[in-house]
């Protein structure tokens, strides 16, 4: 009796480490990649950003372009218009996006979604091409720390359209932890929209609100819209160094926003020498 007490012991134990493995993996959050230096943009284009009626919430960033139009908006942050903090996190950026490409999908998207509510756990979720929602609320159920990935276009062509789409974050999620790989461009009119978006072209935000970052290879254009980056909730993973002064040289950074995309206003040093109040050869000789 004891030796079979013994084996049935073992098969219990075995059976339960199964389980618990088996309801690990079922609930396992999928692991996001280190955005480097663009994790601390919250607008970050390769062409031109143009924004308009707008507000943002976090730093504006564009390179190689170097086309940065504000009209009646409003950046709560650092503008880098063609700089090596830029140049940097662009460069950041295309790392992170190509090693998203890369990343093993465990569910699947719809083509298409019109009227729809869809809720979500924690995972991979792809299309090999476009995906369009239209008056759609996606709830994402999960706790702070897990993650949603989407990625849209695995075949090397797909858009991501939203319009009026909402997406709810629900037991604990946050719209850092929720990211959004697009082969080609991303358009959002109407909409209420979480998660970092990376897109493979452009970016276009007409009205609504956007809770993430959006980094794009192309432009990035604002109409309308209230765009709160990662950084500004605390959800950023990376911080550029900015000593801005007198006497500290030019550090490509203007963290007071004082050339709101000119940089000849900038309060940066411009070549400007450290250590000379006077700012000489710089910006304000």
């Amino acid at each position: 009796m004891n030796k079979e007490s013994n084996i049935f012991k073992n098969i219990i134990t075995v059976l339960l480490t199964l389980l618990i493995l088996a309801l690990a993996a079922g609930t396992a959050s999928a692991a996001p990649v280190n955005l480097g230096t663009a994790g601390n943009f919250a607008v970050l284009a390769g062409t031109a950003v143009t924004c308009t009626d707008s507000t943002v919430t976090g730093d504006v960033g564009v390179w190689p372009g170097t086309a940065i139009t504000q009209t009646n908006c409003i950046v709560n942050g650092t503008v880098h218009a063609g700089d090596g903090v830029a140049k940097q996190a662009y460069l950041d950026f295309l790392s992170a996006y190509d090693q998203y490409a890369n990343i093993s999908c465990t569910g699947s998207l719809n083509t298409t979604y019109t009227d729809a509510a869809l809720t979500l756990t924690p995972g991979v979720y792809c299309n090999v091409a476009a995906v369009t929602f239209t008056n759609t609320t996606l709830t994402l159920n999960g706790s702070s720390t897990d993650t949603w990935i989407f990625k849209i276009g695995t075949n090397g062509t797909g858009a991501l359209t939203g319009t009026n789409f909402s997406v709810v974050m629900e037991g604990g999620g946050v719209p850092c932890n929720v990211y959004w790989w697009v082969a080609q461009a991303a358009t959002l009119t109407d909409s209420n929209f979480a998660g970092t978006i990376l897109a493979g072209a452009a970016i276009t935000i007409t009205r609504g609100t956007f809770n993430g970052d959006a980094l794009a290879k192309a432009a990035v254009t604002m109409t309308g819209a209230t765009i709160t980056g990662c950084k500004a909730t605390g959800g950023g993973k990376s911080q550029s160094k900015c000593n801005q002064g007198v006497g500290n040289g030019p550090e490509g950074c203007d963290p007071g926003n004082s050339n709101q995309g000119n940089l000849s206003r900038s309060n940066d040093e411009n070549g400007g020498t450290p250590g000379n109040p006077g700012r000489k050869g710089g910006n304000g000789k």
